[in-house]
């Protein structure tokens, strides 16, 4: 079976579903890949900045994000030994009805359904679950075979654009996608749960700095509360010495309610939604090499460490400056000829706009994972803790991003 597209985009996340969703509205003919059936849940902090909002409006999706996400995220926190330090979120400045000011959290298996929902509405062709399993040129177009979740059926799909949007630490076949390094001590391990009766106070997001890793807390849709975590190899293996009863994640687990007295009193009569979720190793600010002709968005363009809680709004940003570019010339596009000058052009706008996200989340990850740092930072925090609101300025949450075409 062999099927022409004008783009074919590896990855149904957000990123390449809200791709899919603006080409397909655009008049592109769009395959999306995508190896996982729907609903799936996924390692993810949940939240959405509120620069996202105005996005996840033009996409048509805002009004349904807003009814099923959980409530406005006003305060940021720190939750770190005994210090539980509060603060004001800075309010963003967007626009329109329903924008509000603030972010709020989403489940995965409710935002990546929602969008790629959306994207195949509007015209898009979703292949899921299948997997991309090789990527190749022939006579200057892109040939995407892509397998079965069964390997009962095997595809062709040709197309000029190819879009790679499969994470940044998920293995696979593709060129750009990770391969299996040798193990090191500092490699990161994320996990995540969800809980019921939670005592953390609506619309309070904090941070959470524990011995080796660092996580994070927020409400999140149907009344739940989100934790997700990242810790080090070596500590892990020391929580799962301490905790030999316990799976891996329940050994964390225990090792930040150990360490956080914020956590202990969220959590103390909290219980357990579903089974703890767990990823790695994960190797943040890692950037693929795209191939000739194809382009990276989300995860595998770049990512920031979790600590900052902007990877979904990146991931879709990112797709918005790619397909702001591809659409501006997108018969160019379509016959080949304008894709080394918007992959230009989208290199530059993504660093513009993401590499100060970057550095702040590799300098806040670096503090929080040494006990000297985290025991700085505190202190200096509970002296000023409209620090937190900086901070939180720092990481993005209030930035909005901007994207320019491509002049001919």
């Amino acid at each position: 079976m062999s099927e022409n597209y004008q783009a074919v985009i590896i990855g149904g996340g957000p990123a390449g579903a809200a791709a899919a969703l603006m080409l397909a509205r655009a008049g592109w003919s769009v395959a999306v890949v995508e190896k996982a059936g729907f609903p799936r849940r996924k390692v993810c902090g949940e939240f959405v900045s509120a620069t996202a909002m105005p996005l996840l409006r033009d996409l048509g999706v805002a009004e349904s994000f807003l009814r099923l996400a959980g409530p406005e995220v006003r305060q940021v926190g720190l939750f770190v030994n005994d210090s539980v330090l509060t603060s004001d979120m800075p309010r963003a400045d967007t626009d329109g009805e329903g924008a509000g000011g603030w972010g709020r959290a989403l489940g995965r298996e409710h935002l990546d359904q929602l969008l790629l929902r959306h994207a195949a509405e509007a015209g898009a062709t979703v292949w899921q679950p299948w997997t991309a399993a090789a990527l190749d040129r022939e006579g200057g177009r892109h040939v995407c075979r892509i397998v079965a979740r069964d390997k009962q059926d095997v595809a062709t799909l040709r197309a000029p654009v190819v879009i790679l949007a499969h994470g940044s630490w998920d293995p696979g076949s593709l060129p750009t996608q990770t391969v299996r390094h040798v193990r090191r001590p500092s490699d990161l391990f994320a996990f995540k749960a969800h809980f019921r009766d939670a005592r953390l106070p609506a619309g309070l997001m904090p941070l959470l700095v524990f011995p080796g890793g660092y996580g994070g807390m927020v409400h999140t849709d149907g009344d739940r509360l989100s934790l997700s975590c990242c810790i080090r190899r070596k500590d892990l293996d020391r929580c799962r010495r301490a905790w030999p009863q316990a799976g891996a994640a329940e050994a964390v687990f225990e090792h930040i309610r150990s360490s956080c007295r914020g956590v202990r009193e969220a959590l103390a009569d909290a219980r357990l939604d579903g089974a703890w979720l767990s990823v790695g190793p994960i190797r943040p600010v890692l950037h693929a090499r795209s191939l000739a002709g194809t382009f990276l968005i989300g995860n595998a363009a770049g990512e920031t460490h979790p600590i900052i809680a902007e990877g979904i709004t990146m991931a879709l940003h990112s797709a918005r400056l790619l397909c702001d570019l591809l659409i501006g010339r997108q018969q160019e596009a379509w016959e080949g000829r304008a894709l080394p000058s918007i992959a230009r052009a989208y290199a530059a706008s993504w660093r513009r706009n993401f590499s100060s996200r970057l550095y702040a989340g590799s300098l806040f990850a670096a503090l929080a994972r040494t006990t000297t740092g985290a025991d700085a930072v505190a202190a200096a925090l509970g002296r000023f803790p409209a620090m937190l609101t900086a901070g939180a300025r720092w990481s993005g949450k209030v930035k909005p991003v901007l994207s320019r075409g491509v002049t001919s």
